[in-house]
């Protein structure tokens, strides 16, 4: 492929941008299936420069980033509209928080649950198991933190 294109992984991630002996080349834009999206400067498939963009607008740049950097812990939902009154924490960076059932975890595209080691996805319709000897192409990494975010504080 040579030129502009759009090119979806099976991951669902669409690439739309410029092309060179079918590889990534030149200014183009990562859609992820999230909303989130980085659009950057590709050589030979390499990302050269980019910016990440979260879903809720937040910008990650590698240089010059200010969140969650161990002097202002403040969710960037907080940075933009402020902070809540005392008693009324925000605990995630969206707000209201995902509900998800009490003892599982959140894992980003659904919630874990560690009885049934099954996630599901936040309507409680089925996604995947996860693995019993380690990861593989079904399974998620889950971590014992109880974290209705995909972004937590440091």
């Amino acid at each position: 492929m040579e030129g502009s294109a759009e090119y979806i992984l099976p991951t669902e991630t669409r690439y739309v941008g410029e092309m060179k002996d079918g590889m990534f080349h030149g200014q183009g834009t990562l859609y992820f299936p999230s909303g989130s999206r980085y659009d950057g400067i590709w050589e030979k498939g390499l990302a050269i420069k980019g910016t990440y963009t979260f879903t809720d607008g937040l910008q990650y740049e590698g240089e010059n980033w200010h969140y969650c950097d161990g002097y202002d812990r403040r969710f960037y939902t907080e940075i933009c509209y402020g902070l809540k009154p005392a008693g009324i924490s925000q605990l995630t960076n969206m707000d209201p928080p995902r509900k998800i059932p009490e003892g599982c975890y959140d894992c980003g595209d659904g919630f874990y649950d560690p009885k049934t080691r099954i996630i599901k996805d936040y309507k409680n319709r089925f996604l995947r198991n996860a693995a019993l000897d380690g990861p593989s192409r079904q399974s998620t990494n889950i971590h014992a933190v109880p974290a209705p975010a995909s972004r937590s504080r440091v």
